[in-house]
């Protein structure tokens, strides 16, 4: 079987809660603006202050970043995960189950269906309190 894999990459972007989690998905990469469109669009949905936990990716220190969590007043707090420890963070989870579980041995014939098939696997474990609960659990935070 051949097959080339000369395609762009989905990207996707999630912050999680208590009880649920919202996400984006993106084809190309996730930049700033859309970092500061992602932030701006949580806080329209969940309509309370945000602690973000983060790594220390280029695009989250970013200025256009940090001037937008400036612009926020104290609405977004950014709190730094420390260095090579994904282990703490409760959303890389949620791409380990997609990848590992939802998505194994999926083979999409095109960019547009693999970004269909995430979104529908993602929105499936948003009415999973159990994945949610895991990710927290795994993260040990709580």
């Amino acid at each position: 079987m051949q097959f080339c894999f000369n395609w762009d990459h989905v990207s996707a972007i999630a912050g999680l809660h208590r009880t649920g989690f919202c996400f984006r998905l993106y084809d190309g990469s996730v930049n700033q603006e859309r970092i500061v469109e992602f932030l701006n669009a949580l806080i329209r949905h969940l309509r309370r202050p945000l602690l973000i936990l983060w790594d220390g990716a280029k695009t989250h220190r970013s200025r256009r970043v940090r001037d937008y969590v400036d612009s926020t007043r104290g609405r977004i707090v950014i709190e730094r995960l420390p260095a090579y420890a994904p282990e703490l963070n409760p959303v890389e989870y949620i791409w380990a189950w997609l990848k590992r579980h939802a998505l194994a041995n999926y083979c999409p014939e095109s960019l547009a269906e693999l970004h269909h098939g995430a979104r529908n696997k993602l929105k499936s474990a948003q009415r999973r309190s159990s994945i949610i609960a895991a990710c927290w659990s795994q993260a040990e935070l709580f």
